[in-house]
C-alpha cells in the first residue's frame, strides 16, 4: 500500500481544491498516483472548486437550530465569498442543513465534523457536501464553525439579526419556563447582538487580566504629566474606577440593559426583576456570539465588478 504523506495530501488538494480528508481518501484509493487522484476527484464532482479554492471567503450566514424540547442548540456559521450569494435561497438552506448536521454531531472538532456522513445522504461526508455545494453555487464556501449548548435545567434561547450577519445562543438556567421567561432570554440575546460582551460576569475574569489592566492603565496615567503629578491614592483609585467602568462595557451582567426605561438598569437587574415577576431562579449560565466574518480579510469588491469579471471569462 502506498505511503500517503501530508505532503501529497497538500499538493492535492492545491491542484484541485477538495477538502484535505476527500484528498486523503482519493490517494489511498489511487495508491498514491497524483493524476489518478485528481481523476478520482473530478468523478465524484469534488474538484469543480479547484479554481475557487484559493479566493476569499469573509460574506456568509450565522445561523441557529433549538431542539424541540429547548434543552440544546447550535449556532453555525458559514462562509461564502459575496454577500449576493449569502442571500441566496438555496445557500441559505444549505445553511440550515449544516446546523442540523451539527446539532447531533458526535465530533469534538471541525475536522472531524467535515469527515462525517452527511445525514441527508449518507453516501457522501459533510466535506463531500460542502465540495459539491460549492460547485452547484460557484463560489468558494467554508464551515468555518459551530458550537453546541445544551441546558438539562433550565433552556437554550436563540437570535439572529439582520438576515444572519449576528446569531447568539443563550444557556439559560430556571426553574420556570414560560412565555415571560423566554421573552427575557430573547431580549438578553439582543442586548449580547448588540453590545459584544466578552463574559457573563466578572467571576469569569482572571485576576491576572484584572492586573495586566491596572498595569496598562497605570503606565498610561504616568505617561501623562498632568495626571501623573496626582498624589499615589488618587491615582490608584482613578485605575480601580477605570477598571470597574471597563468591565461594566465587557461583561453582560453589567451592562446597562438597552431596554431600560431609565437608562440604568444593568442587565442582571433586568433578569432578577423578571425572576421575582413570576416567582422564579434564573441564571444565565454561557453565551455564544458569532458575528459572520470577524476576524476575516473581506475582499473590496462590488457586485458591479463581479458581474463584469464573470463575463469577461466567458
Amino acid at each position: 500500500m502506498a505511503n500517503i504523506t501530508a505532503a501529497l495530501v497538500k499538493e492535492l488538494r492545491e491542484i484541485t481544491g477538495a477538502g484535505m480528508m476527500d484528498c486523503k481518501k482519493a490517494l489511498a484509493a489511487t495508491e498514491g498516483d497524483m493524476d489518478k487522484a485528481v481523476d478520482f476527484l473530478r468523478e465524484k464532482g469534488l474538484a469543480g472548486a479547484q479554481k475557487k479554492a484559493g479566493r476569499i471567503a469573509a460574506e456568509g450566514v450565522v445561523d441557529t437550530k433549538i431542539t424541540a424540547n429547548g434543552k440544546k442548540g447550535v449556532i453555525v456559521e458559514v462562509n461564502a465569498e459575496t454577500d449576493f450569494v449569502a442571500k441566496n435561497e438555496k445557500f441559505r438552506t444549505y445553511v440550515a442543513e449544516v446546523a442540523a448536521q451539527a446539532i447531533d454531531s458526535a465530533a469534538t472538532a471541525l475536522e472531524g465534523f467535515m469527515d462525517e456522513k452527511w445525514v441527508l445522504d449518507p453516501t457522501m461526508t459533510v466535506g463531500e457536501k460542502l465540495s459539491s455545494m460549492i460547485s452547484i453555487i460557484g463560489e468558494n464556501m467554508h464551515i468555518r464553525r459551530y458550537e453546541v449548548v445544551k441546558e438539562e435545567n433550565g433552556f437554550v434561547e436563540s437570535y439572529i439579526h439582520a438576515g444572519g450577519k449576528i446569531g447568539v445562543l443563550l444557556d439559560v438556567e430556571s426553574d420556570v419556563v414560560n412565555e415571560e421567561v423566554k421573552e427575557m432570554a430573547k431580549n438578553v440575546c439582543m442586548q449580547v447582538a448588540a453590545l459584544k460582551p466578552l463574559y457573563v460576569s466578572d467571576a469569569e475574569i482572571s485576576a491576572d487580566f484584572i492586573e495586566k489592566e491596572k498595569e496598562i492603565l497605570k503606565a498610561q496615567i504616568m505617561n501623562d504629566p498632568k495626571e501623573s503629578s496626582k498624589p499615589e491614592k488618587v491615582i490608584n483609585g482613578m485605575i480601580e474606577g477605570r477598571i470597574k467602568k471597563e468591565l461594566k462595557d465587557i461583561c453582560l451582567m453589567d451592562q446597562i440593559y438597552v431596554k431600560a426605561e431609565d437608562g440604568k438598569q444593568s442587565v442582571k437587574a433586568y433578569i432578577d426583576s423578571v425572576a421575582k415577576a413570576q416567582g422564579a431562579k434564573i441564571a444565565v449560565k454561557k453565551f455564544v456570539r458569532f458575528e459572520t466574518g470577524e476576524g476575516l480579510e473581506k475582499k473590496n469588491e462590488n457586485f458591479a465588478e463581479e458581474v463584469a469579471k464573470q463575463m469577461a471569462g466567458m
